[in-house]
């Protein structure tokens, strides 16, 4: 009878693997489908969101931006104590639609660390749409090298995004739902770049008119 049973734990041994290794096999690949979906359908609400919120931008029509020298006052003039190296503005159109922009570049003596600060305005307009399309999205990445990942700032929604091999990082901001302040560093950490940025009155550009 001993026998017997071995020969036939031995005969079921095989088939009990094989069958546990199908059902592993259908949940990865029933999660995948799940992940998939998920995907896809975040993508869908995406689009549908960038597509009222482009509707809802349309109706009110061209907004006129602010003077870019308003927004360069607001650049600090050192990043988290590196000096400004240069402050530049513009004003850009096209079919009725206008961008400001003021843009300051900060490093130390040799430059192995800098830091680039933005100040956008886009009028409130569809063309925010494309500015800052991650607004509208919610992702959380994070790799052997780094992260990438939607945020919040205070009550307004950001993105962030770091390499730690070359500690290069950004971070952007979208506030008022018509201005977009960005800090972009190079061979620094992503807490000073985020430190930089903050150096910016987000509560006054807010107001700024």
């Amino acid at each position: 009878m001993r026998t017997n049973l071995n020969w036939l734990w031995t005969g079921l041994l095989p088939v009990m693997l094989l069958a546990g290794c199908g059902s592993k096999e259908e949940e990865e690949e029933k999660e995948k489908k799940d992940e998939e979906s998920v995907s896809t359908l975040g993508a869908v609400s995406a689009l549908k969101e960038m597509a009222s919120q482009a509707e809802e931008m349309g109706k009110k029509g061209p907004v006129e931006t602010v003077d870019f020298r308003k927004l360069k006052e607001l650049l600090p003039s050192d990043a988290d104590g590196l000096a400004r190296k240069e402050a530049t503005g513009e004003k850009n159109g096209t079919a009725g639609f206008t961008v400001s922009t003021a843009t300051g570049k900060y490093g130390n003596d040799d430059n192995s660390e800098n830091i680039e600060l933005a100040i956008i305005d886009g009028g409130g307009s569809a063309m925010m749409i494309g500015l800052a399309a991650w607004s509208m999205l919610e992702i959380d990445k994070e790799t052997e090298n780094g992260y990438e990942k939607t945020t919040k700032m205070g009550d307004n929604k950001a993105y962030e995004k770091y390499d730690n091999a070359s500690k290069d990082g950004e971070i952007a901001v979208l506030v008022n739902k018509r201005f977009i302040v960005s800090a972009k560093g190079h061979g620094i950490s992503m807490d000073k770049i985020k430190a930089a940025l903050e150096d910016i009155d987000l509560d006054k550009l807010a107001d700024v008119k």
